[in-house]
């Protein structure tokens, strides 16, 4: 018989296909279709070697308990390993994750709980203080740990590593790959280095956001890449599963250019992938542009676009954010913004502002003859600093501070913070101007939030709206 003992039998072994380069690239690129593995990604190999080993260890016991905190790939390989191997699972999950991942868990017999994301590494609610907190509660209870266990990197030394040389008959020379907890990339990295002789060079791709790539760690939109650090994070620690000695450069790419990279995998090429593939491929083909025909280079693709429908591959979801440019031919919100209005910062206040500031800021707007209305949120003031869409927690106006104050609800020294109203309503820079007006005038609102690429760029209102429309 042809047939496999177990499931676990089918994790890794993917397959590497060659991507349709833009002419006059130098060098051909292949990727590792990560995705075509038994959980559907990169993380099923870490997830088996986890478990594995903790088994060795003792750490795991028959009848304990699965506890990971995870952006969802990590998740759905520990959730099949251990539901093949009788482990219960707890996963703690971010709400900003697909509804696609989250499904997926459950549907694995996970129990899963979605926390906030988005807080600060101190913060007790934070997903890994949660994690470490259920495994340590919970009685035989095993936190996997990915971002700092040695057996993250060690599945791709032990695997992904050895398949790529085996399939490339040791001609690779350049391995691109995201960086998210590090262990794919340094495992594999490691791997290959060692046995080139050193030869092979390790490129990490990276949101342009990300620390790991220079960013200043800001809210990004591809999921399971990059790092992200909270603004009122005291201490920014990077994952022990990162090994940044194996890694020789780092390029940043934009979330952009991530999300229709994938879009244009999956309608010319046939590859249904994840947003953070876009990455990795965008920045792929930027190092084999410069690179000659006896190079190759091999890149990872780690999860399936079928984790991301809702989002990624929904035009009303991208729409809605400003990654899509819209109908060219009709005036758009964006188009309210052009001249001096798009040069303006957005009028933001940190939460951790006062009252009285906050009451100052908003009598002088009124004065310029400006809605006197501000955004809130928890990202640092600074020229350049556009907050990112899910970092506008509220919004504070004139009329309700004042009144406020004035029935001794509020007090000038209370962090504006406490006293918030709903955020503004959002819309892409590329929504028709006509349906967003006729939104705003139904809705009675005086301003509404432009988003660009996932970032607020300034407010637009009714009247600004109506002279696009007359214009």
């Amino acid at each position: 018989m042809e047939a496999h003992e177990s499931l676990l039998d089918l994790i890794g072994n993917t397959p590497l296909v060659r991507l349709r380069t833009p002419e006059g690239t130098g060098a051909p690129v292949y990727a590792k279709l990560e995705y075509l593995s038994a959980g559907g990604s990169v993380k099923d190999r870490v997830g088996l070697r986890m478990i594995e080993e903790a088994e060795k260890s003792g750490a795991l016991k028959p009848g304990g308990t699965v506890v990971e905190a995870t952006s969802g790939n990590t998740g759905v390989g520990l959730a099949m390993v251990a539901a093949s191997k009788g482990y219960r699972a707890i996963l703690v999950i971010s709400d900003k994750a697909s509804t696609e991942k989250v499904a997926t868990l459950r549907a694995y017999g996970a129990e899963v709980l979605v926390g906030r994301g988005g807080l600060p590494a101190e913060h007790p609610e934070h997903l890994f203080n949660v994690a470490a907190r259920i495994a340590e509660e919970t009685p035989g209870g095993w936190l996997a740990g990915q971002y700092d266990n040695p057996d993250n990197p060690g599945a791709h030394y032990a695997s992904t590593g050895p398949e790529i040389w085996r399939q490339t008959e040791g001609r690779i020379t350049h391995l691109v790959s995201c960086v998210g907890t590090g262990g794919t990339i340094s495992g594999t990295g490691r791997f290959l280095k060692e046995a080139s002789d050193g030869k092979v060079r390790v490129i990490g791709a990276d949101p342009t956001a990300s620390v790991y790539g220079g960013g200043d760690g800001r809210p990004y939109f591809v999921e399971a890449a990059g790092h992200f650090r909270h603004p009122e994070t005291v201490e920014d620690v990077w994952p022990k599963s990162f090994h940044q000695d194996v890694v020789d450069d780092i390029l940043p790419i934009g979330d952009r250019e991530s999300l229709l990279t994938i879009r244009r995998l999956a309608r010319e090429e046939g590859l249904l992938v994840g947003g953070s593939a876009g990455t990795a491929v965008a920045a792929a083909l930027r190092v084999a542009a410069g690179l000659t025909p006896q190079d190759l280079v091999v890149v990872m693709l780690p999860d399936s676009g079928k984790q991301y429908l809702s989002k990624y591959f929904n035009d009303d979801w991208l729409l809605h954010l400003g990654f899509l440019d819209g109908d060219e031919s009709l005036p758009r919100v964006g188009d309210a913004l052009s001249g001096d209005r798009r040069e303006q910062p957005l009028p933001y206040l940190h939460h951790h502002s006062t009252v009285g500031r906050a009451l100052e800021a908003l009598r002088a707007r009124q004065a310029q003859g400006d809605d006197p209305v501000l955004s809130v949120g928890p990202c640092p003031i600074g020229p350049g600093r556009q907050p990112a869409a899910s970092e506008l927690v509220g919004t504070v106006s004139l009329e309700q501070l004042a009144a406020a104050v004035a029935d001794g609800s509020a007090a000038p020294g209370d962090l504006v913070g406490d006293h918030l109203a709903a955020p503004l309503p959002q819309f892409g820079a590329g929504r028709p101007a006509e349906a967003t007006l006729a939104e705003l005038t139904e809705r009675g609102l005086s301003s509404a939030v432009v988003l660009y690429d996932g970032y607020a760029v300034g407010l637009v209102g009714p009247a600004e709206l109506r002279a696009l429309l007359k214009d």
